[in-house]
């Protein structure tokens, strides 16, 4: 069986104050001009998922305005174990919070009952920017194997902000730093064992058939990648971190490398149509691995997808989609970039009317 949003409900959500919209798991095509609320739907499923969603925004900045009553997402889920009814909301100050079969619940939750993979037109230029977007790219991946990689993630920076702020005041008790560098390097190991397993899983399931090109991945971390060693490098790098100020080795500093291949060129070398091809093939190998180990093919959020690729690559995406059997939502600005799904995909236009987002579905 597979893993699906069966009933979405918006309200006060960002353009959408109020919208209902009834799917079957099939792919969803979401078409319409820009600014009409079509990411924003997107950006509600990934809510259904740990985390700050595919924004990454805070909760005030969700809220319709110029209301700013809050907003909340109702949804039920259909799940091996049966369907799940999901709500997660943020009053105005306040936090988001989440309940699952109308019990309050953790965010963590929502990653065991389901995985989601997203892309999104900023991670376009994944490989040429930052490595954070890097690390959060590849950590979000780990996430959809290993849900609890969060909580790792969480004690790993919780540690290493208070490791920072005794370098910034001079503090030299080295039972303090002791203390907070074995918490780091205990959860420092277990990220970066995460980590190259995850990348291990997607090579096993990389397509050298597919038409999208193959992407060799690897993380570079000069860091030790043991608890042991790691917090020796720690403790001996007291010193360099003063005068940094911050902690200058760890997972924190990793980066994702990834290379075409079948030429052997670096990510950042390729074309910006060869680099979007690259992401979709590592998500793609994401989804068909997720689909082995958990049983079920993640829900993918796939905005503004078919920017850059040709129609043989689009074409080959939708096909690729319907063989895993995933409940994937794509947006576009014309409907008629879909038409290769046809009736194998629910389609619905979004239009902006009167200040709010209007969703209809139409035939294919």
């Amino acid at each position: 069986m597979s893993i699906h949003v069966c009933h979405l409900t918006l309200s006060h959500f960002r353009s959408h104050q109020r919208t209902r919209v009834d799917l079957d798991g099939r792919p969803v095509v979401l078409s319409g001009l820009n600014g009409a609320g079509k990411t924003n739907i997107l950006e509600a499923v990934s809510l259904l998922s740990p985390g700050r969603g595919l924004r990454r925004a805070s909760p005030d900045d969700i809220a319709r305005r110029p209301q700013s009553l809050g907003w909340k997402i109702r949804a039920e889920m259909a799940t091996p174990g049966g369907s799940r009814q999901l709500e997660t909301w943020a009053e105005p100050g306040s936090p988001r919070q989440v309940r699952i079969d109308e019990k309050t619940a953790p965010q963590i939750a929502l990653g065991e009952l389901a995985a989601m993979l997203w892309l999104t037109p900023a991670m376009d230029r994944l490989w040429l920017e930052g490595t954070e977007g890097r690390r959060r790219f590849l950590d979000r991946t780990v996430l959809s194997f290993r849900p609890d990689h969060a909580a790792q993630s969480l004690g790993y920076e919780k540690a290493m902000r208070e490791r920072n702020r005794l370098l910034r005041e001079g503090v030299t008790d080295a039972g303090w730093f002791a203390a907070l560098e074995a918490q780091m390097a205990q959860t420092g190991a277990r990220i970066s064992a995460n980590r190259h397993a995850a990348l291990a899983i997607l090579g096993q399931h990389a397509d050298p058939d597919s038409p999208f090109p193959e992407a060799d991945l690897a993380l570079d971390c000069a860091a030790p990648t043991q608890e042991d060693a790691l917090a020796t490098a720690l403790a001996e790098g007291r010193r360099r971190d003063m005068a940094a100020g911050r902690s200058l080795i760890g997972p924190h500093r990793a980066d994702l490398r990834a290379t075409w291949a079948a030429k052997g060129m670096d990510a950042a070398q390729c074309s910006t149509g060869e680099q979007k091809a690259l992401l979709i093939s590592i998500i793609l190998a994401n989804a068909r691995a997720l689909a082995t180990v958990r049983g079920s093919a993640p829900i993918l959020l796939l905005d503004e997808v078919a920017a850059h690729l040709d129609a043989t690559r689009r074409a080959a995406l939708y096909d690729a989609l319907c063989d895993l059997g995933a409940q994937a939502f794509l947006t576009g600005t014309g409907a008629e970039l879909f038409s290769d799904l046809g009736p194998r995909a629910q389609h619905f236009t979004v239009s902006e009317r009167d200040g709010r987002s209007i969703l209809e579905e139409i035939a294919p």
